[in-house]
């Protein structure tokens, strides 16, 4: 098998890397010193044409260390006496206990990234928990927009859909105009852009404090990025929820005809290879743009015990995302149920810390977000749009319905 094979090509292709050690570590299983360099694997010089990749925001520096000062490193973070991970293609990854909140280990935690299509699981943790997946929503001309070559399900302008269908087809097909669809509905009154604050409100809320959201599917936009740790955060929010893990795991599902306009009904796939091939998968979502390249988190329980893995910025040879994702989370369920290197923050944390701390001295300049531009009035708190696994609260959204026509289908290599 594929993934049983990654260890061994790699250990032929790694860079030199320091073995970490105790001496390097404080007391008590925590990191290794900064700077170590990541176990990679070699992969093919990028081709001309691909664009270069987006300059990140400032770095803050509290923001490098949430989860514990060990992450707070470009390089990698291992509990001492580890074994050393699988070489991987990845520019950042981070393996966590999704119930523990434990982090076993990471590559560049906190560095910035571009999200690809794993930013749907940001729409699907702040929106998910407040939509009636038995209601029917009609699809707009306006839903459709979406960059033409990316990855879409199959909806038609006018037709009209369950929103169980409108999240089955994000989640397994990876649809960016169910997207849309979704953050229209989530944004009430405001529509997508409601949607999409909704998103960077429950980010900030969670601690996900270098994630901005541009776009609701992940296609690329200006000032968007995330990271491993952050993603993790959000990753353990949608599989608290039941209804996402139902999802995750779908194998297929029957897109229904519509009447009008005339379309067959047809059936989609889940694009997940984990849920198939690897013993206890719980889920997760493939991405890619040219941009971010590929991205995946996925999940898996073993012997009770349930892991989550994200990665950012991968090739997909000499092994694909989810393969290099199979092979990390092999690695942690290697580790003692005691092995960290830091933790998962609670939702509200942060912001509970920073209301207790002495106020910012009049006239101090805004903090920049991933987005690399001040929080604007009105997102510089807890967000109120919390997730029901986090926060038991569902907001009722005002739902707006138009119709148009239908465009054709769409698919290419540039997706999200």
């Amino acid at each position: 098998m594929r993934v049983r094979l990654l260890a061994a090509a790699a250990s032929t292709l790694l860079l030199p890397v320091a073995v970490p050690t105790a001496a390097t570590a404080a007391p008590g299983r925590t990191a290794v010193a900064p700077d170590v360099p990541c176990p990679r694997v070699a992969v093919p010089a990028p081709a001309p044409t691909r664009p270069p990749r987006p300059t990140p925001p400032p770095a803050v520096a509290e923001d490098r260390e949430v989860g514990g000062p060990a992450l707070a490193t470009a390089g990698l973070a291992v509990p001492p006496g580890a074994p050393r991970p699988p070489g991987v293609t990845a520019t950042s990854w981070l393996v966590a206990d999704l119930d523990t909140g434990q982090v076993l280990g990471a590559c560049g935690a906190h560095e910035y990234a571009t999200p690809a299509s794993v930013q749907k699981l940001l729409l699907a943790a702040a929106v998910l928990p407040r939509l009636d997946p038995e209601q029917v929503v009609t699809v707009t001309r306006e839903d459709l927009d979406i960059e033409p070559g990316s990855s879409a399900v199959g909806l038609v302008a006018g037709g009209r859909y369950r929103v169980e269908t409108v999240w089955l087809g994000l989640l397994l097909q990876s649809g960016n105009e169910a997207a849309n669809v979704l953050a229209r509905l989530g944004g009430g009154a405001e529509g997508r852009a409601g949607g999409v604050r909704a998103m960077n409100e429950l980010a900030r809320h969670l601690g996900a404090r270098q994630t901005h959201a541009v776009t609701p599917s992940g296609l690329d936009g200006r000032g968007q990025f995330t990271s491993a740790y952050d993603l993790a955060l959000i990753a353990r929010v949608c599989f608290a929820d039941p209804t996402f893990q139902r999802y995750a795991l779908t194998g297929t599902h029957q897109i229904p005809a519509q009447s009008r306009p005339r379309t067959k009904g047809f059936q989609i796939q889940n694009e997940n290879p984990l849920i198939r091939r690897y013993p206890g998968a719980l889920g997760g979502k493939t991405g890619f743009t040219d941009l971010a390249r590929h991205t995946y988190v996925g999940a898996a329980e073993r012997n009770g015990r349930r892991l989550v893995v994200t990665l950012l910025g991968a090739e997909s040879r000499p092994a694909r995302g989810w393969e290099q994702g199979a092979a990390l989370l092999d690695w942690g369920f290697a580790q003692p149920r005691d092995a960290a290197v830091g933790r998962l923050v609670e939702p509200g944390e942060l912001d509970a810390a920073a209301s207790n701390a002495s106020p910012a001295p009049e006239g101090a300049a805004a903090r920049p977000v991933a987005g690399g531009e001040p929080l604007p009035e009105g997102l510089t708190g807890p967000g109120p749009l919390i997730v029901a696994a986090v926060a038991g609260v569902a907001g009722l959204l005002t739902l707006v319905v138009r119709s148009a026509r239908s465009p054709r289908r769409r698919r290419g290599r540039r997706r999200a």
